[in-house]
């Protein structure tokens, strides 16, 4: 499978690249830098905010996925994550790519039916912004009423550089928590459901958490 692959020089960006191509997909390696974060791997520099840009690059491949973040220059991430997300739809859907991955965040994942994490006491103030983004963004997906057959991957509410084990559990809109109450997956085992996703194509038009 020929994927192209936005923001791949990042933590999460880079673990997928590597994932992939370990799997024999073909990836392309995206960024604003234009390095590859994986020995192998082709890269080009692209901004995902340019829909030209995109529709370029992402031509002729089988799927097209997306683990940019929100900016974090301490200004309010809401729109300019939104407009990037806005522009990559409309790229790939002018380069004829019908499916489209993209990492998520985990504030608005269910701790019960109708409430977000995000929205309950004690949440983290500083990652309110960014949490905010992704779902905003998220709501705009849902919003898609053509053919492009999209997914958004939820992590855990921690995720970081670990190990691949290949053991996780993986759901819906819920929020998931280990038998210590800890919701915790590694980039690497984020990695291995994100292109299982891939390859499966078991959430379409939807939303899957990943969780320990």
């Amino acid at each position: 499978m020929k994927l192209v692959l936005f923001g791949a020089t990042g933590m999460v960006g880079s673990r997928i690249a590597t994932e992939a191509s370990a799997r024999g997909h073909q990836v392309l390696a995206v960024s604003r830098s234009g390095q590859s974060p994986v020995p192998g791997v082709t890269a080009t520099a692209a901004d995902a905010t340019d829909r030209e840009k995109v529709t370029e690059v992402a031509r002729g491949a089988d799927a097209v996925a997306s683990a940019c973040v929100p900016p974090r220059d301490g200004s309010d991430p809401g729109a300019p994550f939104l407009a990037l997300n806005q522009a990559l739809v409309a790229g790939v859907r002018a380069a004829g790519v019908g499916r489209l991955l993209v990492v998520g965040g985990a504030g608005g994942l269910e701790v019960a039916p109708g409430q977000a994490l995000s929205d309950q006491p004690g949440f983290p103030e500083a990652y309110l912004p960014e949490a905010h983004a992704h779902r905003a963004v998220l709501a705009y997906y849902r919003t898609l009423d053509d053919d492009l057959d999209w997914t958004y991957v939820s992590p855990a509410a921690e995720i970081a550089p670990g190990t691949r084990t290949g053991r996780f559990r993986v759901d819906g809109d819920q929020f998931m928590t280990d038998d210590q109450g800890r919701s915790f997956i590694s980039a690497e085992d984020y990695a291995v459901a994100f292109v299982d996703e891939l390859e499966q194509h078991a959430h379409p038009r939807g939303r899957m958490s990943v969780a320990y």
